[in-house]
């Protein structure tokens, strides 16, 4: 009889302990499908999210459309321009290939493009890996926006930017860099004697079974595609045409999220390069003075909730990605959506910090403060690098801006400690040993310490209301370069600005004709002929007076 009620009891503890993983589960799922779905509605662009532990799926959903035109579900099935989470492909391949002995990372990049013009500077291919070589970023040079429809080899794309000036000398900064990872491509080639896409396809995709990634191709028939899609004046719009062959080692690649999970388990299982190759990549890099950062590899170090993280996010024309590992808890996150328009690397970290157990703080956690205790913390603080943000109160609200950026709420946990909504960055106030003001800024999971001075936080410009009938006058398209396109629409009784390629704006009316931007320090003037036509406008940004004929 003993040993049949030790028996029940063990059944007994059994089955509660499944019941009680089972609740834990459903209440994983019900959070992350709520948020989701209230970031990505079932009428709009989606998302699909896959959660694995330890190598495996524990949840997997789709939410939104992957057609608007054709109102089509997305699916967990649907495949993604990944954007730069290629760069982690491209950095492996060249690990690859000095496992083979046929290139090192220390070699002069001279090596491989002996006709490159490196200024006199050594840049070798460690700093054309971890973004430290100086080389400027094509795709931040307003060229770039000339030619994005414009299909070119690799030598014709590294034409456009080899000439342009060096931004530092090779290890002295970190600066992300397209550019980097075209030339590492081009040296894939060089050293393998194969393309970069046939590279990719026979030595990764093909070997790990990923069935359903590719290199990015406009007119190949690819199942199960999503249309990418960004936000314009009037809803959701497809995205601009970008010929896939300029993103190219940097980010050409398509994917789905059942095929990162296979490429993660096969970076952590060490199927393609060495642990040693792996730890490489994964463990950040060194600048020449000695000052560590995360990136290392194709891949950041990072840490969310406290625990570390490898991840690396991407953002392409008409979609944004996201990819997530927690090496101690083995958890994977990955989240592809097919619109630009939203913080995908805000919902995956969310999704991840809740997946570990850990879960980030959201502005539904926030309690409210006096204005006395807000206003305890207010003023300019200046951090690393001479950057400063100032901390201001407006209606019972406090807000943190960084100088040239956009003014954003930040929410109270505690009289000292605000979050940032739905991202990974806090703010903790506290006073020096000599009751001098300071800030903490958690920026995932890097410490930065921000300290009180005398400046004064710059008075935002009063907008006034403008009639439709004046607004209706500036709708249209101006050339800033040949292809490079500033379209003005109106709705709503306001008046947005769209650079080619890049998100729309809001544009607020100081008078008549003159204009300013909130997102960066700008501003737009309107010129009229003598009749009272619009015909051309002058953006002013940054010291310079860009104008742009009115061409529509």
């Amino acid at each position: 009889m003993k040993n049949t009620k030790t028996h029940f009891f063990g059944i007994s503890f059994l089955i509660l302990f499944l019941l009680t993983f089972s609740l834990q589960a459903q209440s994983l799922d019900q959070k992350i499908d709520a948020m989701a779905s209230e970031m990505y509605p079932e009428d709009g662009p989606g998302v699909s999210i896959l959660i694995a532990k330890d190598g495996k799926p524990i949840y997997q959903k789709a939410f939104g459309l992957a057609s608007l035109e054709l109102n089509v579900p997305m699916t967990t099935e649907n495949v993604f321009e990944i954007g730069s989470i290629t760069k982690q492909f491209t950095a492996v391949a060249i690990l690859m290939l000095e496992e083979q002995g046929k290139l090192n990372i220390s070699d002069d990049m001279l090596k491989y493009i002996p006709d490159y013009p490196t200024k006199g500077k050594t840049i070798t291919i460690h700093n054309l890996l971890n973004h430290t070589s100086g080389i400027k970023s094509y795709t931040g040079m307003p060229s770039f926006q000339k030619f994005a429809a414009q299909d070119m080899t690799p030598t014709e794309l590294i034409d456009h930017f080899k000439n342009e000036p060096m931004d530092f000398d090779p290890g002295e900064e970190f600066r992300y860099n397209n550019s980097g990872y075209i030339l590492l491509g081009y040296i894939i080639e060089v050293v393998s004697k194969m393309t970069y896409e046939d590279f990719i396809e026979k030595n990764i995709f093909e070997k790990l079974g990923m069935s359903n990634s590719y290199y990015g191709n406009n007119n190949q028939i690819i199942p199960n595609r999503a249309d990418g899609y960004q936000k314009g004046p009037n809803g959701f719009e497809n995205s601009n045409y970008l010929s896939m062959t300029l993103p190219y080692a940097a980010g050409s690649l398509m994917s789905t999220t059942n095929d990162l999970l296979i490429w993660q388990n096969a970076l952590n299982n060490h199927k393609l390069i060495s642990k040693e190759s792996y730890e490489k990549a994964i463990h950040g890099s060194t600048l020449n003075n000695g000052e560590h950062i995360t990136y290392g590899y194709g891949l950041g170090e990072e840490k969310i909730s406290g625990s570390r993280t490898i991840q690396h996010g991407g953002g392409i024309f008409g979609y944004t990605t996201m990819g997530i590992y927690f090496p101690e808890e083995k958890i994977f996150v990955s989240a592809l959506s097919n619109c630009n328009c939203k913080n995908v690397t805000g919902l995956a970290t969310q999704i991840g910090a809740l997946a570990i157990g850990k879960p980030i703080p959201t502005k539904d956690d926030a309690i409210t403060l006096t204005n006395e205790q807000l206003n305890a913390w207010t003023g300019t603080y200046e951090f690393e690098g001479n950057v400063l943000r100032y901390v201001t109160v407006e209606d019972g609200k406090i807000f943190s801006q960084r100088e040239g950026s956009t003014k954003m709420e930040v929410y109270p946990l505690s009289p000292n400690k605000f979050i940032f909504d739905a991202n990974n960055t806090s703010y903790e106030f506290s006073k020096d040993s000599n009751g001098l003001k300071q800030v903490t800024m958690q920026l995932s999971g890097k410490e930065i310490i921000g300290r009180i001075t005398d400046k004064k936080a710059p008075v935002e410009k009063p907008s006034i209301t403008v009639s439709q009938e004046i607004l209706d006058t500036y709708v249209g398209k101006y050339e800033l370069q040949p292809g490079f396109i500033i379209e003005v629409t109106t709705a709503n009784g306001q008046l947005f600005g769209q650079l080619t390629g890049q998100p729309q704006f809001e544009i607020f009316a100081e008078d008549e004709d003159t204009f300013f931007l909130k997102v960066v320090t700008a501003s737009i003037d309107f010129n009229k002929d003598d009749s009272g036509v619009v015909t051309s406008l002058v953006l002013h940004q940054g010291g310079r007076d860009m104008p742009a004929k009115k061409i529509e």
